[in-house]
């Protein structure tokens, strides 16, 4: 524990205190946000302004520990704070996520002005962490090492009205050498299906017409329960609820990818024509050394039976280049299976030492700037088949849920921005009629760029939905309360559409 001179007075707690939730690394780590902002407003909090700059009464870090030098970001963020805190009375800080889980009393240590630190698995005790920390004026350090309920079982304040998360797995049972989730995140664990689909079937009550299944390894699903079929099953299942009009997934495994998930998205009709499949390298060698448990052949082959039955998805994936004892003939496997796959969308990353990981300390590093002039060939090679593809798509006639805060440039451009069925963004002309997000407009694609595409023409049709309404109606919610409210059950979440799910400690 750590002296109370580190930390101000107490404050009066009749009074309202604001938070702010600051978020790094996977959509895991964005879903348990929700989860904290909706147990700070159960407790009494209200959501601080965006352009609050720190200055809320609570300010809640949830890291990632996956990226080299974490550590010393939060660190330095920490840092920044530590003068408005010394100023305050009353303000607190807490740390919680996977650098949270790993670090534990390290963090107090350096840096002695934190107020509460909490792992991944006890997510739920933030609130009386603080209370303790505040009354007894002393850092409270709290790690589980297993979890302690279901986050879905906690209080969520969603991001979206008309979009949400649907958690169906916690944990990961593989061992990849980059990769330190397993061990801050612990062995999976599966919800039971009829909690799921009672969750699904909440939201969509609420409004909500798109959810996105979230599972670090989210295809393994049943490996808990005893079914290898349990994935499938549960997306043919949400294909039977009323209302549900498009679900995704992220982030599958090759390894656990079967036939029947593929006959599953086929045959469901509102199961997108989308996949984020993680490749992170073409070499066979490579992905022995990672402990990845397949190799090119097997990548490809489940490429061409999605190919074979979704003519149209879109796949997306994951590479990282410049792993220890990558050469350039492996690296050119890389590049083959891309050429071969042909991507609409990777998310590259150049490897970098991740603590705690067996590849941190494995021979044959790569110098950065082999490194480096690799991942720009890769990213090269990408963009070209990247635009190719989405060339492809001028011509075509596509429904779009109209998206919030997609588009930077819709203001100044007189646009609106929308997610088709494969989640590619589409930039639109704005019709005469009022278009709500969570609507469904129907265009024409008449322009491709490598990472979106534009609809100049007329839009062909507006579809009025109840997402859209309960958009409409959080708005005016928001708009007599601006702090925030809790939208109470069901208790889950994600923030408008997105795109296929960058790498990080939940893409597998």
């Amino acid at each position: 524990m750590t002296s109370s001179s580190d930390r101000s007075p107490a404050v009066d707690v009749l009074s309202t205190r604001t938070y702010e939730i600051r978020t790094y690394g996977c959509q895991m780590n964005v879903h348990d946000s929700e989860r904290l902002a909706g147990l700070l407003e159960d407790a009494g909090y209200v959501r601080a302004p965006e352009d609050s700059n720190g200055e809320a009464d609570v300010v809640v870090f949830n890291t990632c520990a996956v990226r080299e030098n974490a550590d010393n970001k939060l660190y330095g963020n920490l840092g920044h704070l530590a003068p408005k805190k010394a100023s305050r009375p009353g303000m607190q800080i807490a740390v919680g996520g996977c650098l949270a889980q790993k670090d534990r009393d390290t963090i107090v240590k350096r840096a002695p002005w934190v107020d509460v630190v909490f792992g991944t698995h006890n997510i739920g005790k933030l609130p009386v962490l603080l209370e303790r920390a505040r009354v007894q004026e002393e850092a409270q350090v709290e790690i589980a090492e297993s979890l302690e309920a279901f986050p879905s079982t906690l209080p969520t304040r969603r991001e979206s009205a008309y979009a949400a998360w649907v958690s169906i797995s916690v944990g990961c049972n593989n061992t990849c050498t980059f990769c330190i989730v397993p061990a801050l995140r612990g062995k999976e664990k599966d919800r039971r299906p009829g909690d799921i689909l009672a969750e699904i079937e909440a939201l969509v009550a609420e409004g909500v017409s798109e959810i996105t299944l979230l599972g670090q390894n989210v295809n393994a699903y049943g490996s808990d329960i005893g079914d290898r079929e349990a994935f499938s099953k549960l997306l043919r299942a949400c294909g039977t609820i009323d209302g549900l009009e498009r679900v995704r997934f992220t982030s599958p495994h090759p390894r656990d990818f079967t036939d029947d998930v593929i006959a599953a998205m086929a045959e469901t009709p509102n199961v997108m024509p989308q996949l984020h499949m993680p490749l992170q390298s073409g070499s066979d060698p490579v992905l022995k050394a990672m402990r990845r448990s397949y190799r090119q052949e097997r990548f490809l082959g489940i490429i061409e039976k999605v190919r074979a039955a979704i003519p149209h998805a879109a796949i997306s994936t994951d590479i990282i280049v410049g792993f220890p004892g990558e050469t350039e003939e492996d690296f050119q496997q890389t590049l083959h299976v891309v050429r071969e796959a042909r991507f609409a969308q990777a998310f590259t990353f150049q490897y970098s030492k991740r603590p705690g990981t067996p590849a941190a300390d494995m021979d044959g590093q790569i110098p950065k700037k082999v490194v480096q002039e690799r991942y720009e060939r890769l990213v090269a090679l990408q963009e070209e088949i990247s635009w190719e593809e989405n060339k492809k798509q001028v011509g075509r006639t596509l429904e779009l849920m109209v998206a919030e805060g997609e588009g930077r440039k819709d203001d100044t451009t007189h646009r609106l921005s929308g997610r088709a069925p494969d989640s590619r963004l589409v930039h639109f002309t704005k019709p005469g009629q009022e278009v709500r997000p969570g609507d469904v407009v129907t265009v024409e694609v008449t322009y491709a760029a490598p990472h979106h595409l534009l609809a100049e023409g007329p839009v062909l049709d507006v579809r009025r939905t109840r997402a859209g309404d309960a958009w409409e109606k959080r708005t005016a919610e928001k708009a007599a309360k601006p702090a925030g409210v809790l939208l109470g059950l069901p208790k889950v979440g994600v923030p408008e559409p997105l795109p296929a799910v960058t790498g990080g400690c939940a893409v597998d």
